[in-house]
């Protein structure tokens, strides 16, 4: 019994420690690639490392945004998902 359980242990830090190596994009390199999506500067930049399906595929979500006269609005706004292992960008939402 004894046994399975440093299995499982073992297995579980080797998952997780392969799940971080498939990120190969650094935060301030995906903002650099979602930047050059988008026609505007953002004042405000948040970033976001998704994983999706069952592979557990990471992602990054970068939102990009020029906040409008209320709190509650935005001027501009734009998210872009960024496959964090290839730099691929896989989708870009923009609202204006």
């Amino acid at each position: 019994m004894l046994v399975i359980v440093g299995v499982l242990v073992l297995a579980f830090f080797v998952a997780r420690n392969c799940q971080q190596e498939q990120v190969r994009l650094t935060e301030d390199q995906a903002i650099v690639i979602a930047e050059r999506q988008v026609n505007f500067e953002p004042d405000r930049t948040q970033i976001r490392l998704l994983r999706q399906g069952l592979n557990s595929k990471p992602y990054w979500i970068v939102s990009l945004s020029i906040p409008g006269e209320r709190d509650d609005t935005y001027r501009r706004l734009a998210t872009v998902q960024i496959d964090a292992k290839t730099g691929e960008v896989v989708d870009v939402n923009r609202d204006f």
